[in-house]
Parts: C-alpha cells; structure tokens; sequence
C-alpha cells in the first residue's frame, strides 16, 4: 500500500461546553439534555437528518413501560419519561405515533408497541434541538479527535465546507460505532455479534390482510391496535410465524434475513420490513460493509416479490422507503467504568448512581426482568475508562451479548442520552471531570427533567 503525509495546516476551530458526536437515538437526547441544562453545545452527524436507529433500524421503540402484562397481577409502570416522553407527546401532535399501544398478543415480549412514523420523527428531532438552542451540525463527519493527557481537547470535523476542530469541555459519541471513542484512543472491542440490517417501508400492502393471513392459519405471534391515520383501534403491529403459512415462502424468507413483524401509523403501508444480514466481519470495516450494502439491496428488492407473489393484499406492494445506509446492533464495545451484568438485569438490580430506570429485553420472552420489574443504569457504565470528559452511550456500552440486547435497544439509548447529556452541562459548568461529579447533583438534575428514578 502506498501512503502519503499529509502537511501539517491550521484549521478553523470553535468552542463549546459540551460536543454531542452523532445525531441519533441517544445523541438527538443528549444534546437536547446538555443544551436545557446550560451547556453551549454542538451536535455533529453524518447524515442530513438526525433520530438515526429509530428511523433506520427498528420496528417500534421499546419501551417506555415495564412488562407488566406478562406477569398477573404486576402494576402498569411507564419508568422512561422526561425527554424521550416529549418526543413521543410532539409526534402525537403531527399525527406520527400509535401511541403507547399495548400488545393483546405476544405480551410477553413487549407489554405496547410504540410505532413511529419515521420522517415524522426526523422533523420532531430538528424541531426539539433548535428550540433547545443546540448547534446543529449535519452532513458533518467526525474523522480525528486530539487528546491532552486524560481528556479529549478537540474533536476533528469535515464537510464540504472543510476541516474544522470543535474544542469542548465535555464529550459525548454517540456515533454506534464508537467513532469519537476509537480516534481518541479509549479501549474498546469488536464483537461483530449481531447482523446488520437495512430497514425499508412498504406501500402498496393491505395491513389487515397480512393480519388475516398469520390469524387465519394460527400463525400470529404479536399483535396491537392503536392510532393509525389518526384514527383509533387500528391494526398498527403484527407478527407471526412464515412456516405456519406458507413453507415455500419461509424457505425464501430465510435465505435473505426477512423479519415478518411490521408496525405502521398509516394504512396501506409497512412502517418498517425488517431485512438481516451476516458480516463475516466487523461493521467498521469500510470494504465489507460496502458489501453488506450491496447484499442488502438486492435482499430488498427479492422481499418485495416475494411479498408480492405469496402475501393476499401485497400484490402490488414496492418499496417506498429505504435507510441511507445500513443499520448496526453493534459495532465498536467501548470499555467504560462498569459493565453492567446480564444477572443484574434480570434481577432487576438498581445501583446507588441510577441515572435512568429500564424494563425491556429484546430476547424476552427467553428472558424477562424478573416479576416484571425494572433495572437501572448507573452513571459509571456511561463514563469512558481512563478519560475525564467522555461518556459513550447506545449501543456502544454493554459487553455481554445477552445483557446487550436490553441496553442496546432504543428507548435504552434516549434514556442513556438524556443522562450523558445532563452530566455533560454539569460538568462543563462546574470545571470538574466525570468522576469528580456529585451523584446527588446529577440525581437532582435528571428529575427536574422528568426522569423516573426507583
């Protein structure tokens, strides 16, 4: 391979109390958090939008509530609130959410199913951070990051404007990948455990049909009515089983990573078809992942006919939505102060340093938090080992695979970016690192902003 230097140069540079690297799930939360609490603040993102996984990735958001229909008799608790609430109560207003709609089948994975339309959600982000009074900096890519003993001193922006350094006295990645983490030097891992995906929205497709086409051969797994088109008791959630309905069809299904659960907020269209794919390697890797995208395009493309052919009411269904880019479970595993434990999760452990309460598991109904209770997230699990002023959050924490699956999904992230955000402005305005933090200041701060703290 050949290599050039490059000359050294000055580049233009800002300043701000607190930089928020990425715009998505958890990072749109912790700019919001950061710039309400005090903080000057800058958010940077690749993209030209920003809600990054829940508008990519997933089928709904999980999740707001306890399970509490799986467990007789356990209370209905909704324990996210704050932010990621307000999110969901601006949707509302424009018409973009089902609501907290809970689940009459398949209860056991998940007590509701709050779906979102996802453009929706992408004006509601921009709408929340410029009221906030965040910078916002989009098509911008984070590429370096320069260090001054244990704290990050600037990180390394470009677009097609150029090259720029943002200075800051608190840092947040909330890239996914780990990005800010991983030019700055902090440990970190590559799992590459999960499949990607690339998420796309269907038109063209009889909601109710493909409903009757799982319940007729007792093939549904999950099912929900709430809002859709703005009007109540609709069909907005169902799954179920491919090989119950058609063998053919399930055999084709799996050769491409076809997931059968939808969600929607419209009628005559799939919010979100869900299609996987294995890498053989990491998602950081440029080459391959350039292949992942490729794959996943011509998987989208086999989904539609393959809709179209067997599904009653999708004959004439086309694709009408694709994500940019793919979308990752995981990438880099970014080494933090406290990895929380799958045991303590499922035990429903809380910690003396909570910064949020949390009560869903992706591989429920195999694993529940036990009698439907709750778990907390505690602040050190946010803050990057051996940096003063950097917090990683989303799915970049957690090294277990299994405790991952709860800590990774997206109301997690809002919750975690809420938190990092919060801490970021105290710190920022007080002059102290990460752990010089009080809790109690932290703790006051969180509820004030509506955080539900057990």
């Amino acid at each position: 391979m050949r290599y050039y230097t490059e000359p050294e140069r000055k580049i233009p540079a800002r300043e701000y109390d607190a930089v928020i690297a990425g715009g998505g799930t958890g990072g749109v939360l912790a700019a919001v958090a950061a710039a309400r609490n005090g903080a000057k603040t800058a958010l940077i993102e690749s993209k030209g939008y920003a809600g990054g996984i829940v508008t990519e990735g997933g089928t709904a958001i999980h999740s707001f509530f306890n399970l509490w229909k799986a467990f007789p008799g356990v209370e209905k608790r909704q324990v996210v609130r704050g932010i990621p609430q307000e999110i969901v109560d601006r949707l509302a207003e424009y018409g973009g959410t089902t609501g907290h709609a809970e689940m009459t089948v398949g209860y056991d994975y998940d007590s509701i199913c709050t779906a979102v339309d996802t453009e929706v959600y992408k004006h509601v982000c921009f709408e929340i951070l410029r009221e906030s009074g965040v910078d916002i900096f989009v098509n911008t890519m984070l590429v370096g990051a320069a260090v001054e003993g244990k704290a990050v001193g600037c990180a390394i922006m470009e677009s097609r404007a150029g090259r720029e350094a943002f200075f800051a006295k608190s840092f947040v990645d909330a890239t996914g990948y780990g990005d800010l983490c991983a030019h700055a030097g902090a440990e970190y891992t590559e799992p590459n455990d999960y499949p990607v995906a690339n998420g796309m929205g269907v038109g063209g497709v009889d909601v109710e049909k493909y409903h009757k086409w799982f319940a007729e051969s007792g093939a549904l797994t999950q099912y929900s009515e709430g809002l859709r088109d703005g009007r109540p008791g609709k069909i907005v959630r169902v799954d179920g089983d491919f090989r119950k309905v058609s063998r053919e069809f399930a055999e084709e299904a799996a050769k491409i990573g076809m997931s059968p659960v939808i969600t929607t907020t419209r009628d005559d269209y799939f919010m979100f078809v869900k299609i996987n794919y294995v890498m053989q390697s990491s998602p950081t890797g440029r080459d391959a992942l350039t292949q992942a995208e490729i794959e996943l395009r011509r998987r989208q493309m086999k989904a539609v006919e393959l809709l179209r052919r067997y599904v009653p009411g999708c004959e004439g269904a086309f694709i009408a939505r694709t994500s940019p880019s793919v979308a990752i479970r995981r990438g880099r595993c970014v080494a933090c102060d406290f990895d929380i434990p799958h045991e303590d999760i499922l035990n429903g452990v809380h910690y003396e340093d909570d910064v949020f309460t949390y009560g869903f598991h992706d591989s429920a109904p195999r694993f529940q938090i036990k009698n439907g209770g709750t778990y907390g997230i505690p602040y050190r699990a946010l803050c990057v080992r051996g940096f003063d002023n950097l917090y990683a959050i989303g799915m970049m924490i957690t090294s277990d695979h299994d405790a991952h699956m709860s800590t990774r999904n997206t109301v997690a992230c809002m919750g975690q970016g809420q938190a990092a955000g919060t801490a970021a402005a105290l710190c920022a305005q007080s002059g102290v690192g990460v752990r010089e933090l009080e809790y109690k200041v932290l703790r006051e701060a969180l509820v004030k902003g509506g955080v539900y703290l057990e």
